[in-house]
């Protein structure tokens, strides 16, 4: 770890502490709150981590479901359950016990693990836009378009991609010196929270943010749209109403996703870098929120409007509930 990330600090009430240790605040002004708000954290970590394990037992153990749109459902419920174990841990530590403690190694291993994990989120959600178009404009090269080896491939990539893009930050945020605070005014080890805490030069590490952050969501959200074009298309030259209803039907599921994740997600981005007015404890919120509510109701999404995966489950179900010793009457 290079010396001047591990300047000396000062805790909330000024007094010395290891220097290479930092102090994630939680959320300030709401500290009042934090035994109320650690609820609603466990109930969507409880719903994250059930739902996405079911959405990965279901279509692990039912044949007809090993498809190009349910195998990358499996990607997007392994990277939330990934996100999700990389930052409520840590969370509920600071609403339970104010433990925001966290050495300087492990910060920057949390900010680099949870926007990797968002970035590989974000081209996942590319892919099943790209699997939508495909089954919809192109149905009868679907199964030699998405093949195994292309799904796996594609797996590759969105790992690969997100890694890449986040890797020069802790290295950027090593070369900085912190010699007024290391109290990090977030509930988690987020880049630009972690930067503004810097006393040099912050331009590279506010440019490569930038960059990164448009390369994924710009590029990403601007190949998303251009795919709806194309099937908005495809489906309006269909001459059946119910077949207009059933192709847009599959992309429903898809559609509340996107917006589940990309909407907290700009709205945290844009007030994070253009809304100096904007209270901070909303500012953290907001990040909170793009962390914690698209893994939790993603599954419920796709549970609710994707009838196998319903099917599927009640089935499961049913079979739990059917094992079990007979007790003679």
């Amino acid at each position: 770890m290079p010396r001047t990330f591990v300047q000396t600090m000062e805790s909330p009430n000024h007094t010395n502490l290891d220097p290479s240790v930092f102090f994630l605040l939680g959320i300030p002004g709401l500290e009042q709150f934090h035994l109320w708000l650690s609820l609603p954290v466990c109930c969507l970590s409880t719903a994250t981590v059930v739902g996405n394990i079911t959405i990965l037992v279901v279509v692990a153990t039912e044949p007809a479901l090993h498809k190009p749109v349910y195998l990358f459902l499996c990607m997007l419920s392994t990277i939330d359950l990934a996100a999700s174990f990389s930052t409520v841990p840590k969370l509920l530590a600071i609403l339970w016990c104010a433990a925001g403690h966290i050495s300087a190694s492990a910060c920057l291993a949390q900010m680099f693990f949870i926007h990797a994990f968002c970035m590989m989120e974000s081209t996942v959600l590319l892919a099943m836009a790209f699997d939508r178009y495909v089954a919809i404009c192109h149905p009868l090269r679907y199964a030699t378009i998405l093949t195994d080896t292309i799904i796996a491939r594609i797996g590759v990539v969105a790992m690969v991609r997100g890694s890449m893009l986040m890797l020069p930050c802790p290295f950027l945020i090593g070369r900085l010196s912190f010699c007024q605070s290391h109290v990090i005014p977030h509930t988690y080890c987020e880049h630009m929270a972690v930067v503004k805490l810097a006393c040099g030069d912050t331009r590279p590490n506010r440019v490569y943010g930038l960059t990164a952050a448009l390369l994924v969501i710009g590029v990403d959200l601007f190949c998303i749209g251009l795919s709806y074009v194309f099937i908005a298309r495809a489906v309006l030259r269909l001459s059946s109403h119910e077949a207009r209803s059933k192709a847009l039907g599959t992309c429903g599921s898809h559609v509340c996703v996107i917006l589940i994740s990309y909407t907290p997600a700009l709205f945290s981005f844009f007030t994070h870098r253009f809304g100096h007015h904007v209270p901070l404890h909303i500012h953290i919120l907001l990040a909170n929120v793009y962390l914690l509510f698209p893994p939790a109701l993603n599954p419920i999404v796709y549970g609710v409007k994707t009838k196998e995966i319903r099917e599927r489950v009640v089935r499961v179900f049913q079979r739990g509930q059917g094992i079990g010793v007979k007790v003679p009457e």
